[in-house]
């Protein structure tokens, strides 16, 4: 049996912190590999299947477990071009909405909130410098911003969170 994905989209937020060692464990055995058997994490953290599975679905319903998915190389896909692009509103009284205006463009694989001079960045990948250069007049004409783009020249590694035990710090 594998570990299956959540009927639901799970919350942006988690509703609870990694506290329990195990639930640990079956967190980062699922982080790096996401279509572990329910009996690969059993013989993991020496419980039973059914306790493991008792425990990834908690751990999917709290929103710690977000989803499953496959990671795919960019390139291969036809997205060679990454690239940052900060903006900033053009009229700091205009609202805050940004993220909601731009939610749309499938080329903005990330949208966070920062802190400085800037309001937001951006992670998109492109196909080329054509395609980049016109997905910045999109993020312009949409969200109503001034943007500053770093081109990515060279990727030298990328991981997801690794779940540790106890409190996240501040």
């Amino acid at each position: 049996m594998r570990v299956s994905r959540p009927a639901d989209d799970a919350p942006i937020l988690p509703r609870r912190v990694l506290t329990d060692a195990i639930d640990a464990q079956i967190a980062t055995a699922l982080v790096a590999d996401g279509r572990s058997t329910l009996r690969q994490l059993s013989q993991i953290t020496g419980l039973s299947v059914s306790a493991v599975q008792s425990r990834v679905r908690r751990l999917e319903t709290e929103g710690v477990i977000r989803g499953y998915t496959a990671l795919v190389d960019a390139r291969a896909i036809g997205l060679p071009l990454a690239a940052l692009i900060a903006i900033t509103p053009l009229d700091p009284a205009q609202p805050d909405d940004a993220p909601d205006r731009l939610a749309g463009l499938s080329e903005i694989e990330a949208c966070h909130s920062v802190a400085g001079e800037d309001s937001f960045m951006l992670f998109v990948r492109v196909a080329s410098p054509t395609a980049l250069e016109a997905l910045i007049r999109e993020i312009r004409r949409l969200a109503h911003v001034s943007t500053r783009t770093t081109v990515v020249l060279q990727t030298f590694f990328e991981r997801p969170p690794v779940p540790r035990q106890g409190p996240a710090e501040p």
